[in-house]
């Protein structure tokens, strides 16, 4: 059985899954998404995600055709059609079809809401184990004035321009410093550091998105008894950390071991690191939304 793609109420195949190319997502990225992840038929924070979903539409006046009840059940159907035990779930939700203005008044029909679950690898196993190299890029983040990280819009080129940087050194990862110099995130991942057995991440003003991963991650810092904090961060204090790694729906949690070419700490994964990462691991496959 092939992949079906759920666009409206419908399943269609992967090759017959199609919007008008009118449509103001493809236009102009006027539109939103979010990326869920499922371990062992459990749809691991379900509800925190259609909620920012929810949020990020409202900010751009986009109204969503399903209640935040039909959407989630919408997933779970999606997971049950494609009969996928784990999975990588991306909803989007465009403006619709409208014509070649940019004017969103223009698009008289309703929104368009797709739901793709299919696999995804982000980066190699050996990486989870050994840790990654990144390094820190030009292309600052977007300022929150003119575009707020908290929206999930589709339009990504401000991380796609780091990526495509990170990309041309022979990195897969690179920090984006925010409009003042100081880490916001990376390309497509919060990032933390650990010092003196202290956890600390930028905070969700500094051209930052409050990630889910980030906040659990914050959570089981709590539950270990590990002090955290939110307050700027420097690449000073990133290069003379002990420990360092990236959070993400997609990564997960995948520990650095050197940025910019400074080792971090002993050079390999953390105690700390490694200790959230097994957390991390245990709550995907006991919490849940089951199917």
């Amino acid at each position: 059985m092939g992949l079906k793609v759920y666009i409206n109420g419908k399943f269609y195949e992967k090759s017959d899954a199609k919007i008008s190319v009118f449509d103001h997502g493809l236009l102009y990225g006027d539109g939103v998404f979010e990326g869920i992840r499922s371990y062992q038929r459990r749809v691991f924070k379900l509800k925190e995600h259609v909620e920012r979903l929810f949020e990020s539409a409202h900010t751009l006046m986009l109204d969503i055709p399903l209640t935040r009840e039909a959407l989630i059940k919408a997933v779970i159907s999606t997971l049950q059609t494609n009969n996928l035990d784990n999975a990588y779930i991306r909803v989007v939700v465009t403006r619709g079809e409208g014509d070649l203005g940019l004017d969103p008044r223009k698009c008289k029909g309703s929104a368009q809401v797709i739901i793709i679950a299919d696999k995804i690898v982000l980066y190699p196993e050996k990486l989870y184990k050994e840790g990654l190299e990144i390094i820190t890029v030009p292309t600052v983040r977007n300022l929150p004035e003119a575009l707020n990280p908290q929206i999930k819009s589709l339009n990504y080129l401000n991380n796609i321009l780091a990526k495509i940087e990170a990309n041309n050194c022979g990195y897969q990862e690179a920090i984006m410093l925010d409009s003042m110099g100081y880490v916001a995130e990376c390309t497509g991942d919060n990032i933390f550091i650990v010092k003196n057995a202290e956890l600390y991440t930028p905070p969700q003003c500094m051209g930052t998105l409050r990630g889910i991963t980030r906040d659990t991650i914050l959570e089981l810092a709590l539950k270990l008894g590990v002090a955290r904090h939110e307050h700027v961060i420097t690449r000073h204090e990133v290069y003379i950390s002990d420990e360092a790694f990236l959070t993400g729906t997609a990564a997960e949690i995948i520990p650095v071991v050197k940025v910019d070419g400074r080792s971090i700490g002993s050079g390999s994964p953390g105690k700390i690191t490694l200790k959230l990462m097994k957390e991390f691991h245990n709550l995907t496959q006991a919490e849940g939304v089951k199917y």
